[in-house]
Parts: structure tokens; C-alpha cells; sequence
């Protein structure tokens, strides 16, 4: 990596699900990195040598350690800093925290590509698709008929890491979602929707382009 560098390189794309959970949990920890806004259409090439997997967030470290998925972006930002105590939620653990994650990154997401992106899967039935999603959602249903978030009433690392993705499923119809949807389900992505975390790691950026100004996010006080 150049010497120069000083600060975690983090390449983004500013709707992805899974760069706002990277985002998110940077943003939570309070460490600052240098955003980097691609492309995904044209990735610059000091990211794919990063992680030739082409695939986003990824996040490189000062030392040249590259972090290359989501969750574990989230983790290490968090185990460097948890002031919000997402990793130690009001019930559960956080083992249980990350079992619901991978079952909702599992069957949920697995409905949710052939809903919203339909046309790229051979014979996805969208409709067949969506009612197998909120199927899905069933365990996040359930907890939040307890509770006000998904690990007792106050935001932790599944509530955070998990809400993109409901967002995601939300906006591809949201006539249908907000009438089909229940109570609870709405009342939980209106409330991490139009939370002051949301409106800080959903800023626009300028696309990073080799010698452009850096981008600090957060921004530096």
C-alpha cells in the first residue's frame, strides 16, 4: 500500500445494502476513514487489487490488511469502539444476534434478488418471490411483536445490519409493502429510516477518482 497512507481506505457505493452496514458501523464506532464513492460499473483498479472479488464494501487497513465483507467491517469497527453497546444487545447474544443475520442474509436475500431484480434469474416468479421474502421475515416479525427492536428496545448490530436489506425489499414496491407489511415491520424501517445514523451515512459523495481531494468520513470535526 502507498506510505502515505494514514487512515482505513474504505470503498463504497452509497445505495448498496452492504456498504451502508459497512458505513454504519464505521460511522457508530466513531473512526474515521478516507471514502472512497465508486462506480460499480467502473470499479477503479487500486480497489480490485484490494479485492479482486470486485464485490463492496471494502476496507483497507493502514497496515494493507484488506476487510472485504460487510459484517466483518462492522465487527472490526466495533470491537475497535462500541459506544452505542451494539455488540452487546438489551436480550440475546451477540452469537444470536449473528445466527438471525445469516438466516436473513440466507432465505430473505434469496427472495429478495429474484423480486427486485427479476429479469436476471431464469423463470423468477416476482410475485412467488415477494411472498416467499415476507415469509422470511417472519422471525424479524416476531421478535418486534416483544419488543420495539430486534434484540429488546434499543438498536443493536442486527437491527442495524438487517434494515438496509428490509429497506431494499420495502422500496421495490412501496404501495404493496406499506400496505401489506405489518405494523410492527413498518413502525421498525420508518424508525432506522429517518434516524439521524441514516441521514449521516446516506450523504452523497463525488465518485473517487485517482488524485482527487480526500473524502473523510465522518467528516472530521
Amino acid at each position: 500500500m502507498p506510505e502515505q497512507q494514514t487512515r482505513p481506505l474504505l470503498y463504497s457505493f452509497r445505495r448498496c445494502p452492504y456498504a451502508m452496514r459497512a458505513r454504519m458501523g464505521l460511522f457508530a464506532s466513531g473512526l474515521v476513514v478516507e471514502l472512497r464513492e465508486i462506480i460499480l460499473r467502473n470499479k477503479p483498479a487500486p480497489m480490485l487489487e484490494a479485492s479482486p472479488k470486485g464485490t463492496i464494501p471494502v476496507l483497507v487497513l493502514s497496515d494493507g490488511h484488506v476487510i472485504d465483507e460487510s459484517l466483518d467491517i462492522m465487527l472490526w469497527a466495533l470491537e475497535c469502539n462500541d459506544p452505542r453497546g451494539w455488540l452487546a444487545p438489551e436480550t440475546g447474544t451477540l452469537k444470536e444476534m449473528l445466527a438471525l443475520i445469516e438466516e436473513i442474509d440466507g432465505s430473505f436475500k434469496h427472495h429478495l434478488d429474484r423480486y427486485k431484480y427479476a429479469t436476471r434469474y431464469d423463470d423468477a416468479d416476482e410475485v412467488a418471490h415477494r411472498a416467499m421474502a415476507m415469509v422470511a421475515l417472519a422471525s424479524l416479525i416476531a421478535r418486534l411483536e416483544v419488543s420495539q427492536q430486534l434484540f429488546g428496545d434499543r438498536v443493536s448490530l442486527a437491527d442495524v445490519a438487517l434494515f438496509p436489506f428490509v429497506r431494499q425489499f420495502a422500496n421495490t414496491d412501496r404501495i404493496w409493502f406499506d400496505t401489506n407489511a405489518p405494523k410492527v415491520l413498518l413502525q421498525w424501517l420508518e424508525g432506522h429510516e429517518t434516524s439521524d445514523l441514516f441521514a449521516n451515512i446516506f450523504l452523497k459523495w463525488p465518485v473517487w477518482q485517482e488524485g482527487a481531494s480526500v473524502t473523510l468520513f465522518p467528516e472530521a470535526a
